[in-house]
């Protein structure tokens, strides 16, 4: 299951944004980010993100809980207003951060200008959560960036867009949504793991994927706790098997080199939590994630980008 993909949600932004600061403070009180940002800024934006990343981390280490780690209910899969397209990668565990600061309890935001076109109000006072846009164009040939066959090669920066969530909104109400029995969750998620098409034999030990056999091996049903964990743990294990070289040929070990299994294992814990997310099942922590608290936090101390390009693989293998 792929999730859809979150660059379009944003088009409409770039042009509603322009002014929407001068807009905003003029009304006062609602506290916005402004998208024009210059060199300095947009590296802002990683360590922005990354700061408050870490900050969750370490205040949930105790319980070793993670900002991933949620409860399958709506506020998991967070979804633009304007679009209905749902927020990918550092986006949503930027929205899952907020979400669970604040206590919101809806998975629905937008910017400013799209709650005012919905005859919906953000109230005076609120703080607006940062969603980044990655921007493409090509670069000028001054720039020393032209290719070997003189076509200028393109480039990407990131842009801040400032989003609230509807609990921060009024005159909007939410829409009533079905809930699915946990029952019937359960074959629902049995059928992805199974369309994978991605060997696993029960019985061993521990959970693991070799990647020499291409193999997942599990313990039994009956050593888990419950049917979730040993969902999460198998796609978990399947989010590994996305890296082998015949799927993504994800390997770290260039740019990460010693912390490279950190950044993997980052990787399969973000896969497993969309996956699960779009599954409607929560995401608890694993026995074993104590272990790799500290070389997550490592990663992301030592490089702003980690996360983002963590994030980045782990969509890729959703």
């Amino acid at each position: 299951m792929r999730r859809m993909s979150g660059q379009g949600e944003f088009r409409e932004d770039v042009e509603v944004h322009k002014g929407a600061d001068r807009l905003h403070s003029a009304q006062g009180g609602v506290h916005t980010d402004s998208p024009t940002m210059d060199t300095q800024d947009r590296t802002d934006v990683y360590t922005r993100i990354t700061s408050e990343i870490i900050a969750d981390i370490e205040a949930g280490a105790d319980e070793w809980r993670m900002l991933w780690h949620h409860d399958g209910s709506s506020i998991a899969h967070p979804t633009n207003i304007s679009s209905g397209k749902a927020y990918c990668g550092v986006n949503t565990l930027a929205l899952w951060i907020s979400a669970q600061a604040h206590g919101f309890r809806s998975d629905i935001w937008g910017t400013y200008r799209q709650w005012q076109a919905l005859d919906a109000q953000v109230r005076k006072g609120e703080r607006a959560s940062t969603v980044v846009l990655w921007k493409e164009f090509a670069a000028r040939s001054d720039d020393d960036a032209v290719g070997d066959d003189e076509q200028p090669q393109r480039r990407r920066f990131a842009r801040a867009f400032s989003v609230f969530n509807s609990s921060q909104v009024e005159g909007f109400t939410l829409p009533t949504t079905p809930i699915l029995p946990h029952s019937e969750r359960i074959p629902h998620a049995e059928a992805f793991i199974g369309a994978l098409g991605i060997p696993v034999s029960f019985g061993a030990d521990a959970a693991l994927y070799r990647i020499d056999l291409d193999h997942i091996f599990m313990p039994d049903f009956d050593v888990f706790c419950d049917a979730v964990a040993h969902v999460g743990t198998c796609v978990h294990e399947a989010a590994h098997a996305t890296g082998a070289e015949h799927r993504l040929d994800r390997d770290f070990t260039k740019r990460f080199t010693r912390q490279a299994l950190a950044v993997e294992e980052l990787t399969a814990e973000l896969a497993a939590a969309y996956i699960l997310a779009d599954l409607g099942l929560a995401h608890h922590p694993r026995p074993d994630h104590a272990a790799y608290v500290a070389s997550w936090l490592k990663v992301l101390k030592d490089d702003a980008r980690a996360i983002f390009t963590a994030a980045s693989k782990a969509q890729a293998a959703d």
